[in-house]
């Protein structure tokens, strides 16, 4: 029996995310263990316990599982089955014996499959034995999720697909012309200044020669990055583009600037430059020189550029919602279609730089704009952390599949920090005599300064309700009706805090409740 890599005291530390799923298995395997191993192998992975019930408030006991051998067996032979389950990513390794009390648990850890394995299916049934794992449980995907992980999988990038139904007039010449003027600012000795539009734009990779006609012909790249918004919109059907500035809490928004409204190119280029400007525009500018030259950026600049890259770069627009980024005055919100290719927490971790569309990042690279290397976002913290900011939030949703990165420029309770560091040598001491009802006089000291305290968090918290419920209403606003759960994972809080909060906002009259019970739904009060 290993007794050192799993650990049952930490058992609720493994729900963290709803990686966890606890199985009696008394009656053999169940067949929902293999909803559970398609689910983790989708998502980031998981540990599937067999032999434990968990009870209604959270404590868990052992099932006195029988047959541990037979288990294994059957369990080895069904997922190297491919009539079954469409493939093992496990080793002996991933499977491990405990015994607890005097009875025996199996663990089962299931990774996060490469994306050239997704997706995990069972029964040998693609579109309907696909699942994932949300805050419910388990689920069957739907057809356009299937076929996101099917693109994913393409060693070369979905976005250097030939458009062999479109001609070279869907590119917008102004677009054009400031992409190169860009490219020449920067780079003014580049071999490529030289070529006529047609050409420059194969070699930076917006058109290529394609093997049916042998003609050039735009790539998606270039219909995404050059192209106007009706024609990148007769190959993306739910490409949508939405800014919105939130700067007074009574006004639904004080800017807003959308891709489908004609005034613009609504394409990916023209795009990125305004939202630098909007959203770099209040960011201080610190007077410093370079030798002789004012240098007018700061790495809070930089970094805000990067993540702005790194949505586009990793965008798929064959998902409804398209990009949305959402400006207020405590932070900056930027939403993605599409997953994260790497996971989230190989993105968090850095050394891998695997763009979903990388002929785009390549051209935003020309113009010195993206990060190749793979530490784009954990220099954004490293950014935020220098500030004394809190730290940014990455949150992965599905249904349908999105990845929403937050930037906050509330500062870090520092002074609260520094209470517990001071209080920490006696705080053994204060609990001792708390338990035996004695209070002596430093203690009454001590509580009127905790009191003090606790009116400086409650004001802290009040800032934080303001913004939570601004989260929310945001949320609501942008997708429609919506559920509780899928409103507290939107906004990192917990169901029942989200609760009190939409009470409140419903109160309020920001937002109107639909349905009863678990179907009770909300959405925007005009």
């Amino acid at each position: 029996m290993k007794q050192d890599v799993f650990d049952l005291s930490h058992f609720d530390e493994y729900r963290e995310g709803n990686r966890r799923e606890v199985k009696k298995a008394n009656g053999g395997l169940p067949n929902s263990l293999w909803d559970t191993y398609s689910s983790f192998s989708n998502c980031n992975g998981g540990v599937v316990i067999l032999g434990v019930k968990e009870r209604a408030d959270g404590s868990w006991y052992t099932t006195h599982l029988q047959n541990k051998n037979k288990l294994l067996k059957d369990f080895w032979d069904t997922i190297n089955n491919r009539k079954k389950v469409s493939i093992n990513l496990l080793n002996e390794g991933n499977v491990e014996t405990y015994e607890i009390g005097g009875d025996v648990i199996i663990v089962i850890h299931v990774p996060k499959a490469d994306r050239v394995y997704k997706p995990v299916y069972i029964n040998d049934d693609l579109f309907g034995g696909t699942f994932r794992r949300d805050h419910e449980g388990d689920y069957h995907c739907s057809e356009a999720e299937v076929r996101g992980m099917l693109r994913d999988q393409a060693e070369k990038s979905t976005d250097s697909r030939i458009l062999i139904n479109m001609d070279l007039d869907i590119f917008y010449s102004e677009t054009v012309k400031s992409f190169r003027s860009r490219h020449t600012a920067v780079n003014p000795d580049h071999v490529w200044h030289k070529l006529d539009d047609i050409a420059y734009l194969e070699r930076i990779g917006a058109a290529s020669i394609s093997d049916v006609d042998g003609k050039l012909h735009p790539t998606v790249a270039g219909l995404l990055m050059f192209g106007e918004e009706y024609k990148i919109r007769q190959e993306y059907p739910e490409y949508f583009l939405d800014y919105r500035e939130i700067l007074d809490p009574s006004i639904r928004w004080t800017d807003r600037l959308e891709s489908s409204s004609g005034e613009w190119s609504g394409n990916l280029l023209d795009f990125f430059f305004q939202m630098e400007r909007k959203l770099l525009r209040d960011l201080k500018k610190p007077f410093k020189l370079d030798g002789i030259t004012r240098i007018d950026e700061t790495p809070v600049h930089k970094a805000i550029r990067e993540a702005l890259a790194n949505c586009i770069a990793n965008a798929d627009f064959n998902f409804a919602r398209g990009i949305v980024i959402i400006k207020n005055p405590e932070s900056i919100t930027i939403e993605n279609p599409g997953s994260i290719i790497t996971g989230k927490a190989q993105m968090l971790k850095g050394g891998i730089s695997e763009p979903r569309n990388k002929l785009i990042i390549k051209m935003f690279n020309l113009i010195h704009i993206g990060e190749r290397a793979g530490s784009g976002v954990p220099d954004i913290f490293s950014v935020w952390d220098d500030e004394g900011w809190i730290p940014p939030t990455v949150l992965e949703q599905y249904k349908p599949d999105r990845t929403v990165f937050t930037l906050s420029f509330s500062k870090k309770q520092a002074e609260s920090e520094k209470n517990k560091r001071k209080t920490g040598k006696t705080s053994g001491k204060r609990e001792k005599q708390a338990e035996n009802g004695k209070t002596s006089g430093k203690q009454k000291k001590q509580a009127e300064s905790a009191k003090t305290s606790g009116k400086r968090e409650k004001q802290a918290e009040s800032g934080k309700t303001v913004n939570n419920k601004q989260a929310i209403l945001e949320f609501i606003t942008q997708k429609g009706i919506s559920k509780t759960a899928e409103i507290a994972d939107a906004v990192g809080l917990s169901q029942p805090r989200v609760r009190v909060l939409l009470s409140e906002l419903s109160a309020e009259g920001m937002i109107e409740p639909k349905g009863e019970g678990r179907a009770r739904a909300y959405i925007p009060k005009e």
